[in-house]
């Protein structure tokens, strides 16, 4: 890209609130370069503005330009060019929640990154994206080891914002692990210590309460540090997670010597919303983590004994579906006699 090109566009990052304007100044770009058929350019001018696209949250149209590109690439061979863009394919479609085209998009690109060169910037961005996805899945050791690698690379890159990132994303793998040890390690080596802001001091609140096992202590942390935990989608998704499984197992707890108990004095125990506490309640039960049921009439949760399953019917049903195999088996035999 030349330079007055890149040195224009470069310069609206630092300019807040003008995503609307780089996004119409990238196309006016792009048009000079597709009547200069200046394809290269065009090409990297494309896929800046697929991530402009991006910080827009205009998914649809991030991927339209993606599709195009794509085609485009895989026909001329540009290898590395091809990596970035399947590399933001896969974060597309990560942001869509479509965990599985994210996952082969991310496949994609590291064949691709293979045969080629890539920039330790790159690189980094892959690692990232690799443990991103490995905790969709839950693997959060896995997920830990790949941002480990980001890390290094954006340290030596000099990008501390995604260095910083990265390690918010290790301390919170190490809080779903239920690793609190690890955790205050983390804090204390030599990365956290250079990279150190309220960004990591939010994860360390997150991850005292999680090991106190407070919800109200967790509800303060996520008040106190409202930015830093709510504008990642990442680790406002996982934390939502989290959340719901320490309410789950507090819940659990309190209801388990009752066979009959009031919401309110449930709400009470766990300090928190009567309402809240409710939904709460009726998802458990759909999702039979409870056996039992609500009556809102009288504003308790009724908890019954857990049954043993009948085998009888397991049995009986089996026995149906082998009479049914004698009788297909029977049939046929008897067709073939008859021809």
């Amino acid at each position: 890209m030349p330079p007055p090109v890149r040195q224009l566009l470069d310069l609206f990052e630092a300019i807040p609130n003008s995503l609307e304007i780089q996004i119409t100044v990238t196309k006016s770009c792009i048009e000079w370069a597709t009547s200069e058929r200046r394809s290269f350019l065009r090409q990297n001018l494309e896929t800046r503005l697929v991530t402009l696209y991006m910080a827009k949250q205009s998914y649809y149209d991030a991927l339209t330009l993606i599709n195009g590109l794509l085609r485009e690439l895989k026909r001329m061979d540009d290898k590395l060019v091809l990596v970035e863009v399947q590399l933001l394919e896969s974060r597309v479609y990560h942001a869509l929640g479509n965990i599985a085209k994210a996952r082969a998009a991310l496949t994609s690109s590291r064949t691709s990154a293979a045969s080629v060169y890539t920039p330790p910037l790159l690189q980094a961005n892959l690692d990232m994206q690799s443990g991103m996805l490995h905790a969709e899945d839950k693997d959060f050791q896995t997920a830990y080891s790949y941002f480990i690698e980001a890390l290094d690379g954006y340290h030596t890159q000099d990008s501390p914002a995604r260095a910083q990132a990265a390690l918010q994303y290790m301390l919170l793998c190490k809080i779903m692990l239920n690793l609190a040890d690890d955790v205050n390690q983390l804090m204390t080596s030599k990365q956290a210590l250079k990279y150190a802001g309220q960004s990591l001091e939010a994860m360390k609140a997150i991850a005292r309460a999680h090991s106190n096992r407070s919800l109200e202590e967790y509800e303060r942390a996520l008040a106190a540090y409202k930015y830093e935990l709510g504008s990642d989608a990442f680790i406002r998704n996982h934390l939502r997670r989290l959340y719901d499984a320490m309410l789950e197992q507090n819940l659990i707890k309190v209801i388990e010597p009752f066979s009959r108990v009031e919401i309110d004095h449930i709400a009470k125990m766990v300090g928190l919303d009567t309402q809240q506490v409710e939904r709460k309640l009726s998802q458990m039960i759909l999702d039979k983590v409870i056996i039992g049921v609500l009556d809102q009439g009288a504003g308790c949760l009724i908890i019954f004994d857990e049954t043993q399953p009948d085998e009888a019917y397991d049995a009986a049903l089996a026995t149906v579906e082998k009479l049914s195999n004698v009788v297909d088996v029977l049939y046929t035999n008897q067709a073939s006699m008859l021809e």
